[in-house]
């Protein structure tokens, strides 16, 4: 069994290539599990046939919604809207608060609430006199805010995944978000650990040993600096 002094002896590529070898030892075979295969496929099904549905559904709304409509739950509508917006910013500041994972969730969410509010805002208010509020409302309150948050959440990933490498003994910088894996899935070139050649330098040189059958123990002790046992 290696203990401290073996590991401090070991180079920094060994360690990294050590520390993730025996932390992907652990990891749940997910990529290897039938079911979360079959997961994944209805899941990528399910959203391409919603892309391809909204496509279509665009076009005829493009061509069928009359340019004015009068809506009678407007005041529901919008009330319930600024509600979740409530909703959003509360469970920021609680998430936070607590230092939970569920805030990067939070920022994201909130986020897209209030870049949809811009949208509604200036869309609906075009061509009457409210809509120059509803755009100096978009830019210094809303979109700045979304901006903020969405910022804010790439960070915390981005953290996440740092405080991952680390754990898992991955050298380096954290690469772009878009080519870190869903479930930070190990190559299995780098979970291969230092050829045998490579010993520790805490074991003592085979000149320094003397030719005699010597305890195992005087070479380790004469490394460290110690006086060998009588």
């Amino acid at each position: 069994m290696l203990d401290e002094a073996d590991l401090r002896g070991m180079s920094p590529h060994e360690r990294y290539r050590l520390a993730r070898m025996l932390a992907a030892l652990d990891l749940p075979p997910l990529f290897h599990d039938p079911k979360a295969r079959v997961r994944r496929n209805i899941a990528l099904a399910v959203a391409v046939g919603c892309c391809l549905f909204l496509c279509v559904w665009i076009g005829i709304l493009a061509v069928t919604l009359p340019a004015t409509y009068r809506a009678s739950g407007w005041r529901g509508a919008w009330i319930g809207f600024d509600v979740a917006e409530l909703l959003g910013f509360a469970a920021i500041a609680w998430t936070a608060w607590k230092g939970k994972q569920l805030l990067i969730v939070c920022l994201v969410v909130t986020a897209t609430l209030l870049c949809a509010d811009a949208w509604f805002d200036m869309t609906l208010d075009w061509g009457s006199h409210a809509f120059y509020w509803s755009l100096i409302s978009a830019l210094c309150a809303e979109l700045p805010l979304a901006a903020l948050m969405i910022f804010g959440a790439r960070r915390l990933l981005r953290l996440t995944v740092r405080m991952q490498m680390a754990l898992e003994g991955l050298p380096g910088p954290v690469p772009p978000l878009w080519r870190v894996a869903l479930f930070g899935e190990v190559p299995h070139e780098s979970m291969q650990l230092a050829p045998a050649t490579s010993a520790p330098a805490t074991s003592a040189p085979a000149t320094s040993a003397p030719a005699t059958s010597a305890p195992a123990t005087s070479g380790a002790a004469a490394a460290s600096g110690a006086n060998p046992a009588p």
